[in-house]
C-alpha cells in the first residue's frame, strides 16, 4: 500500500482528484477495531486528539479536502489518509497524530471515501442564471 500524506494530496487541484487519491474502496459493515472499538474511541475523545483536530480544521479552513470553494456547513470529520491500527492509537504514532497523514472531510466525502462510491460525495449547487426557471425564452 502507497503512503499517502497531505503534501502529495494538494498536489491535485479538483475535489474529485483528491478524492481518487485518498479513495480506499472498501466494504460497508467491515469493521476497523472490531472488539477493541473502544481504542479508538478513547482516543478521538483524548486532548492530544482534539488539538491536532483543531489544527487541521484551520490548516484546511474548515473545508472538504482542504478544496476552497467547499465549505463544509455540518460536522467536520478528520479523515486518516492511511488507516490507523490499535498498535498505533497505543503508540500515538505519526500516522495518527501528524497532521501531514490528516484531512478535513465531510461525512458523505468520508463515506465515499472508505467505500468507494463516488455517488455519496457532496454536490456543490447549481448555478443559477437569469430566467433559468422560466417557461419561455424572453
Amino acid at each position: 500500500m502507497r503512503i499517502k500524506s497531505y503534501s502529495d494530496m494538494i498536489r491535485y487541484l479538483t475535489f474529485e482528484s483528491r478524492y481518487e487519491y485518498l479513495r480506499l474502496g472498501g466494504n460497508v459493515g467491515i469493521a476497523t477495531f472490531g472488539h477493541s472499538r473502544y481504542i479508538n474511541q478513547a482516543f478521538y475523545t483524548s486532548r492530544i486528539w482534539r488539538s491536532i483536530r483543531d489544527e487541521v480544521i484551520i490548516r484546511d479552513n474548515g473545508c472538504d479536502l482542504a478544496i476552497p470553494d467547499r465549505e463544509i456547513f455540518d460536522r467536520v470529520v478528520i479523515h486518516h489518509m492511511n488507516p490507523i491500527t490499535e498498535d498505533d492509537i497505543d503508540e500515538l504514532t505519526h500516522f495518527a497524530l501528524d497532521p501531514e497523514f490528516l484531512i478535513c472531510v465531510s461525512r458523505d466525502t468520508h463515506n465515499a471515501i472508505h467505500y468507494g462510491d463516488a455517488s455519496l460525495l457532496p454536490r456543490l449547487p447549481i448555478a443559477r442564471t437569469m430566467h433559468d426557471t422560466s417557461p419561455w425564452l424572453l
